[in-house]
């Protein structure tokens, strides 16, 4: 027993933010160099009256649209996000409402970054039944509303989005087992000081700088990224052997891997030190760049509407990895 994957929806914020747009507002910057290097084109990012909450009502009406699951069917509802609508009340709890949910369902929240679907499809698989069959797992992120106007390279690599996954009971083990790891210890690698318990919002932040042309507050996301990346490439690789041996796989059974799509150079330099060929490693960061916690869904996505005529099982690894530090991943079979 355990759950499957029926089908996965997302939507894109309105605003276009083309690396020819970045540049007319840091014209020293080589982003020709930077589209080859990290292969981020464009990103979309919330205008001033979109929220994780309203494109996450989209990502949910939308994949019911284009579902036969009814409002009326959902049992759970799961929400994955770092930028809520409100520190308090639970943004699953406002979108419920939004979407006219029943009121007998259970609705949360949970605070994950670009592991946070697997998280999500590892607390669905656990929460699924019989009796509860059909649960509404949503990432919705909107970190451009985090980012410093002149921190270059935020701006460069994030975007935001929203996903909906349908994920539903299954007599067969169509999810295979986690792998999940955590190391506190890097908490400051990526983090926004300001605006919790221990350092409260500043409205007069002091204007700090990082790396090549890179400014901030600590009321805005900070990363550091060579610990990021030092932290990804000798992790990850890892990750995926583990999860690879926890399902009892070797890695020319296994279909296409699918990773948090971070940049290219990183899940570039992962694939070839395990030695997985092009074709069976999804990248599709182009069109997106980084939007956290909805990167594999709408890679997910985009594979499968490209494979929709393959009528064969398809197995799948699913790996995310970022702040935290965290990491999840799985084995999926659609």
């Amino acid at each position: 027993m355990g759950a499957k994957i029926k089908n996965i929806e997302f939507v894109l914020p309105s605003i276009n933010l083309t690396n020819d747009k970045l540049k007319n507002e840091f014209p020293d910057y080589n982003f020709t160099r930077f589209e080859k290097r990290v292969g981020i084109k464009q990103r979309f990012v919330a205008a001033e009256d979109e929220t994780t909450l309203s494109l996450a009502e989209k990502a949910c009406n939308k994949l019911l649209e284009k579902s036969n699951l009814k409002r009326d069917q959902i049992d759970y509802l799961i929400l994955c996000t770092q930028s809520p609508e409100y520190k308090l009340p639970t943004t699953a709890c406002i979108l419920q409402d939004r979407i006219g949910l029943n009121k007998d369902i259970g609705a949360f929240d949970f605070n994950l970054g670009c592991s946070g679907y697997v998280y999500g499809l590892f607390l669905a698989n656990k929460i699924v039944c019989k009796k509860k069959k059909n649960i509404l797992l949503v990432t919705s992120e909107t970190y451009s509303k985090l980012l410093h106007p002149e921190d270059r390279s935020n701006r460069s690599i994030f975007g935001d989005a929203a996903t909906a996954t349908w994920v539903q009971y299954s007599e067969s083990d169509v999810i295979g087992d986690f792998v999940l790891g955590t190391d506190g210890s890097g908490f400051d690698k990526l983090i926004v000081k300001n605006g919790g318990d221990k350092y409260p919002f500043n409205h007069d932040p002091e204007k700090l700088s990082y790396g090549s042309g890179n400014s901030y507050t600590e009321n805005n996301l900070y990363m550091d990224g060579p610990e990021i990346y030092n932290f990804t490439s000798t992790r990850i690789p890892e990750v995926i052997n583990e999860t690879l041996k926890k399902n009892n796989l070797q890695e020319n059974q296994v279909d296409q891997f699918i990773l948090h799509q971070a940049n290219k150079i990183l899940l570039n330099q992962i694939r070839v030190s395990l030695g997985i060929a092009k074709e069976k490693f999804y990248i599709n960061l182009d069109n997106y760049g980084n939007t956290v916690s909805n990167t594999i869904p709408i890679a997910l996505k985009e594979y499968l509407d490209e494979n929709k005529d393959q009528k064969n099982t398809k197995s799948i690894i699913l790996t995310g990895f970022g702040v935290g530090l965290s990491w999840a991943s799985c084995l999926i079979k659609i």
